[in-house]
């Protein structure tokens, strides 16, 4: 059995207030062989506030089989003692509601951390500094939603996807918008950027994956062409025992660093798949009943996949028709994985 602690967002902020309540609930997840499902109910409790200490610390207790065992300005350790299950929660140091008017659906940080780029569903796409907020670069240019935002390895270039069918690649410094790639006939849904960035891949509403070059705005080829939209995608530099397959011609040398790479494909009708990036053949295939959401490399052998059904899929690309583990706990819909240090944040719908 999988026990986890869910806490209300906001407890920091409730729980500051005298006779403040935050809810939280005890979830068990029942084990069927290597798949978990959500079949257990979930047990109910609240956390109440009865004032705040000289160091600005609330005092906090739990309702029945809830205990606070330790609590900080911005940190919480809370056990249920029925299920043996201590979770630490932190709250967020800052919070930034006024760089979008509407749900964020993409989001980077630059490799130094100074800066972020974020797409709304407002239209906008934005940079602005980690610390404080402040919008340094308003990129316009899409005509419509803009869907995917990534920097670039230096940190100085952002590429962007829209509902417009356009890739976008941006200066940080000015704004501008130097290079645009078209050639999709749907909504571009996901983008990937392949070693320092000459290449850079995006998948699709409709059906397929491309590799292109930056330099020449020019596509590289259709590395990938089905029947579903494709929700996300990622590249990877694969274990050296992965079979990539050899490609049928030889690659452009506008293409560069693609041979050791590995293309992971996250699509609607439940399908991952995996593509040799410069080969541009399948290597695995794995289904599931509902759509793929995001898909996540976490080393050069394991990969990891988040379905609509709140699933995730650990898959060992050395084997993958016999390698994987499927983790359920949450019914909503994972939307979005990142690797964090021996583990996964995994984002969820509601």
């Amino acid at each position: 059995m999988a026990v986890r602690l869910i806490l209300q967002s906001d407890w920091n902020t409730a729980l500051r207030h005298n006779e403040g309540h935050a809810w939280i609930s005890c979830k068990t997840v029942s084990c069927s062989g290597d798949e978990e499902t959500g079949a257990c109910p979930s047990t109910q409790g609240e956390l109440i506030s009865h004032g705040i200490s000289n160091n600005g610390v609330p005092y906090v207790v739990g309702s029945e089989g809830f205990s606070i065992e330790q609590i900080t300005k911005n940190s919480i350790v809370i056990s249920h003692l029925d299920k043996d299950i201590t979770t630490q929660f932190f709250a967020p140091q800052t919070i930034f509601s006024d760089i979008h008017s509407q749900s964020i659906v993409g989001l980077d940080v630059s490799p130094a951390g100074a800066l972020a780029v974020s797409a709304g569903m407002d239209g906008l796409l934005r940079i602005w500094e980690t610390d404080t907020g402040i919008i340094r670069r308003e990129l316009s240019g899409h005509l419509g939603d803009v869907n995917c935002c990534s920097f670039f390895p230096s940190g100085l270039v952002v590429l962007s996807g829209g509902s417009d069918l356009q890739l976008k690649i941006w200066s940080v410094e000015d704004g501008s918008c130097p290079v645009t790639l078209r050639g999709h006939t749907a909504a571009i849904l996901g983008i990937a950027i392949v070693d320092k960035g000459r290449n850079v891949v995006s998948c699709s509403r409709d059906g397929s994956a491309r590799l292109w070059d930056c330099g020449t705005a020019t596509c590289l080829g259709v590395l990938h062409q089905g029947n579903s939209p494709i929700n996300a995608c990622a590249v990877g530099v694969a274990h050296e025992s992965v079979n990539l397959e050899v490609p049928d011609i030889i690659p452009s040398d506008r293409e560069v660093e693609t041979g050791d790479k590995l293309l992971l494909l996250a699509c609607e009708n439940g399908v991952l798949l995996g593509i040799g990036l410069q080969s541009r053949k399948e290597t695995f295939c794995v289904e599931h009943e509902t759509a793929f959401n995001c898909c996540q490399f976490l080393s050069k052998t394991l990969i990891a996949a988040g379905s609509q059904d709140g699933k995730i899929f650990i898959v060992d690309i050395r084997d993958p028709r016999n390698s994987f583990k499927i983790y359920h706990k949450c019914n909503s819909s994972i939307l979005c994985l990142y690797k964090h240090k021996d583990g996964i944040l995994a984002g969820c719908g509601k």
